[in-house]
């Protein structure tokens, strides 16, 4: 039987605003990924959806940004040297780390967000600079990647354990990348869609991009994004389409 694990990106408030509904879709995801004070989140937060991954027995990853809490870390910051993106990223994964020893949780794995990981997909120095900043912190977390990016080849060169992603909700250009969130169709919503394209994903190893081409692509764990509108109906569509399809969803096995 063919398995796969179901992450999702929570934790993304901060103060009094509230993004997503992270009870329930901890219900539905075999991993998360929390925010840790850059692009969204702070210190109650992060305890609070601790709290509710540990009660779920479900894993928690960091999920470093850019610091851009206007942006929710979806902007490139230009200019920054591999350093001040290694201290950048340990500095999250150390808060995360603090959270969850107090709330009697560990950090298996660390997932980069939005435009930092976007960036990296492309550019060798911060890919390096991310993995580097795992392996100085932890080198046994395990490094969630985007599949056939440079992301992954940063990994091997670090020698970390890493996961392969995909994204349900996101549409893919032909070169793999995923299409940029301010052209139009870059985030699906459709949930029959959105479950029947990951059963797919599943099933064939593949993604098909927007003009229809097909991408190998090792799919470790699929991407829920807990802010995209419907992310719970999202979600429970792909749980039952996956059943349906004899796929079982469970946490993601390491390929280092």
């Amino acid at each position: 039987m063919k398995t796969v694990d179901l992450n999702c990106d929570l934790g993304e408030g901060f103060g009094a605003w509230e993004m997503g509904n992270d009870a329930a879709m901890i219900d539905l995801a075999t991993s998360v990924n929390i925010a840790c004070g850059f692009h969204a989140g702070d210190a109650d937060i992060m305890r609070r959806t601790v709290d509710l991954a540990k009660a779920r027995g479900v894993s928690i990853g960091a999920h470093p940004g850019y610091r851009d809490l206007h942006g929710f870390g979806r902007r490139p910051v230009p200019g920054m040297k591999a350093s001040e993106i290694e201290n950048l990223v340990a500095y999250q994964i150390g808060a995360l780390q603090a959270i969850a020893t107090a709330a009697g949780h560990k950090v298996t794995h660390v997932k980069a967000h939005g435009a930092l990981s976007n960036v990296a997909c492309e550019d060798d120095m911060t890919a390096k600079a991310i993995a580097s900043a795992i392996r100085a912190v932890d080198p046994n977390l395990v490094f969630v990647v985007l599949a056939n990016s440079k992301l992954v080849q940063a990994g091997e060169a670090a020698n970390l354990p890493m996961v392969h992603e995909v994204f349900a909700d996101r549409a893919y250009e032909d070169d793999g990348s995923l299409v940029s969130r301010r052209k139009p169709g870059a985030v699906l919503h459709d949930p029959k869609e959105i479950a029947d394209r990951v059963v797919r994903m599943v099933q064939d190893g593949a993604v098909v991009s927007v003009t229809g081409k097909v991408i190998k692509m090792r799919t470790d764990t699929v991407c829920i994004h807990g802010d995209t509108p419907g992310a719970v109906e999202i979600a429970q569509s792909i749980r039952q389409a996956l059943k349906a399809a004899k796929i079982e969803v469970k946490p993601f096995k390491v390929n280092s």
